[in-house]
């Protein structure tokens, strides 16, 4: 039995990898820029090109949505043989604020007649690491313009576990599952977690919300993505009003599946010490 982990390189596709046990195909589009387990087949890939995967052998599939080829790559893996699919997905999808990117990949995969499980995490910790990082690197500053304003990161290795378990057990078929993270933090107590991680203490810079927004667009972040994460705007581009009444809840799904409670984000933090010290 093979198993192909599309994304493989990503923040979760690459815990997904090695996590996974038997014959692992882990696709990416430089396999030379790679380091896996000696049991994990690097191939090339490229999700924009659903004729080029390799999907020969392959029975069960981790799937990092990809909404312009999502319908064909779906067809090409059933055609060619997979049984069950794993779906990175979102839990913007429960809440109904996704209707253009993740829902339309779960509706594919659900019509495709195969197995299949969707995994739907909320706010990865991991964009910390590129809204925070830098600055933090630099000087010990955070750009943020309300520091006790409240979000619920989620660890990717506790969605990868999720995703794991449902890639090699029996029992996820038909399941969305819902991946909060642990308790609400206010921005201000997630940096004092990364500070006490690097020894270092950070201070938040007196920003409006636009100066923050202009910064971030600066790093590289979509400006749609950038607006949302200041609530600028709704998820997709939407009212932010729309985002109102969501609650910092934490899912029961994790514990469910794994038995035990989420990681913190002070785990979090002390596992990503190197993304937040300056190099010298």
């Amino acid at each position: 039995m093979t198993i192909l982990v599309t994304g493989a390189t990503g923040n979760v596709g690459r815990l997904v990898v090695r996590g996974l046990t038997g014959h692992v195909r882990a696709m990416t589009r430089d396999p030379a820029k790679t380091s896996f387990p000696a049991h994990v087949e690097t191939v090339r890939g490229d999700l924009d090109d659903p004729d080029g995967i390799p999907f020969d052998g392959v029975e069960k599939l981790y799937l990092f949505v990809h909404p312009p080829t999502v319908q064909e790559v779906v067809e090409r893996a059933v055609k060619a043989g997979v049984r069950r699919i794993v779906t990175l997905s979102s839990g913007a999808v429960t809440w109904g604020f996704d209707t253009t990117h993740h829902l339309p990949a779960e509706q594919a995969v659900e019509a495709s007649g195969v197995e299949w499980t969707h995994v739907r995490p909320g706010e990865f910790a991991a964009n910390k690491i590129d809204l925070w990082g830098p600055s933090i690197r630099a000087d010990g500053t955070i750009y943020h313009p309300n520091p006790d304003e409240f979000g619920q990161p989620i660890h990717e290795a506790d969605i990868a576990e999720v995703a794991v378990k449902a890639l090699l057990e029996d029992g996820h078929a038909g399941k969305a599952y819902d991946l909060s993270g642990p308790p609400q933090l206010t921005q201000r107590q997630m940096a004092a977690a990364i500070g006490e991680a690097i020894g270092r203490e950070l201070r938040f810079r007196d920003v409006t919300t636009e100066e923050a927004l202009t910064y971030y667009v600066s790093l590289g972040w979509p400006e749609e993505i950038a607006r949302y994460v200041l609530g600028l705007s709704g998820y997709e581009g939407g009212d932010p009003d729309d985002f109102a009444d969501y609650e910092y809840v934490v899912q029961p799904d994790f514990e469910a599946v794994t038995g035990r409670p989420y990681r913190t984000f002070a785990q979090w933090a002390r596992d990503h010490v190197a993304d937040f010290r300056a190099t010298a």
